[in-house]
């Protein structure tokens, strides 16, 4: 597992548990070495703390987890799947360059491995997977998060903008998916993954607005095409370790894991 900040460290102590029969965790990484021991520390089974990615290359481990970041996915995720390891990404924002997804599309199936890809915290992605069958005519996102998750983002500080005090909505961005990935790297994975599951990040409408009167992320899906419409509300619950990370982010992670050890898949 590549990353041990909150998703990482739920999946950890998760599978620590043995909560998913068939699976262990054999080997972590995270570039903060102390954090990694951190998190190593609290677990009953200990995995091996790798310090550097070329462990995990040379490991055994057939399913690698990327929790880290975008730059993770850039810089590990195709020597990953080229050293015949599965690889199952939460940066899903680093695929809206779909230069770097075909190339690990084609290693996948070159090299006979899976790239998973959880839905993370937005729902309705098996009704839009479905509806891609047909004609999708358009797909819209409205995210709304507590000012909080946005104060550290360097887009938003270049505008200028003082959320600390904020006390109605603000609009931080509205447009196309593609771009709301690189300036949002860290939160709005869920339009990357909306993206590829449907009409692609350049067609996908995302709106962004910092809100101070939700205390979680809050994601409106909209879908219109041949199979009819589809709208849908999350409304997400923080992860307690770090309250810019939704809770279902993680659960997703797990059940996506879970997934590879079943023997029946409920859901398209």
């Amino acid at each position: 597992m590549i990353g041990c900040g909150a998703i990482g460290s739920y999946l950890a102590k998760a599978l620590d548990s043995g909560v998913l029969d068939g699976l262990e965790l054999r080997i972590v990484y995270d570039r903060d070495v102390e954090k990694a021991w951190k998190l190593v520390n609290s677990l009953k089974h200990k995995p091996r703390v790798a310090l550097n990615i070329s462990e995990i290359l040379k490991s055994d481990v057939e399913i690698v987890v990327e929790a880290a970041s975008q730059d993770a996915v850039r810089d590990y995720g195709l020597s990953i799947i080229e050293a015949g390891k599965s690889l199952m990404i939460m940066s899903v924002g680093a695929l809206v360059d779909l230069e770097l997804y075909e190339k690990l599309k084609e290693a996948a199936s070159r090299r006979k491995v899976e790239i998973l890809i959880p839905s993370g915290a937005i729902a309705g992605l098996d009704t839009v997977k479905a509806a891609g069958m047909a004609e999708i005519h358009s797909v819209t996102l409205n995210s709304r998060k507590p000012p909080k998750v946005f104060v550290d983002n360097p887009y938003v500080k270049s505008k200028g903008l003082d959320l600390n005090e904020l006390t109605e909505p603000i609009v931080l961005y509205e447009g196309p998916a593609l771009e709301a990935c690189k300036l949002f790297p860290s939160s709005i994975n869920v339009a990357a993954t909306l993206s590829l599951a449907s009409i692609g990040p350049e067609k996908v409408k995302v709106k962004i607005t910092a809100d101070p009167r939700v205390s979680g992320n809050v994601h409106e899906v909209v879908v219109e095409g041949e199979f009819g419409k589809l709208c849908c509300v999350t409304e997400n619950k923080p992860t307690p370790e770090n309250p810019k990370t939704s809770f279902l982010a993680s659960l997703s992670a797990l059940a996506t894991l879970k997934k590879t050890v079943e023997r029946v898949r409920i859901g398209t």
